[in-house]
């Protein structure tokens, strides 16, 4: 089979584009309890450690708001909904 045909003196070049990543945040609200949160960091965010979803927590409360996931569209749009099903308070998914 030919190859494809280009014409002489051209070149094409292929660009590599990084898959966008978005950031998942929880906003403080008077519902959920602390516990509730830090429960739900630990179930749904991989690589979540107790000490980790707790400062997380904190920071939701004493801040507003908390990012508490950073990677690919997918995974985002994932962890987003998991923990909003779960009663959370979120932002609506930005890009990072």
């Amino acid at each position: 089979m030919a190859a494809p045909a280009t014409a002489p003196g051209t070149t094409t070049t292929r660009v590599r584009q990084p898959y966008p990543h978005f950031r998942v945040i929880v906003l403080d609200d008077d519902v959920n309890t602390f516990q509730h949160v830090a429960e739900c960091l630990l179930k749904y965010i991989p690589g979540m450690t107790g000490d980790r979803a707790w400062d997380l927590t904190n920071q939701v409360h004493y801040e507003g708001a908390a990012t508490v996931w950073s990677g690919p569209q997918e995974q985002a749009e994932l962890y987003h909904e998991q923990l909003r099903r779960e009663g959370l308070t979120m932002a609506p998914l930005e890009a990072a």
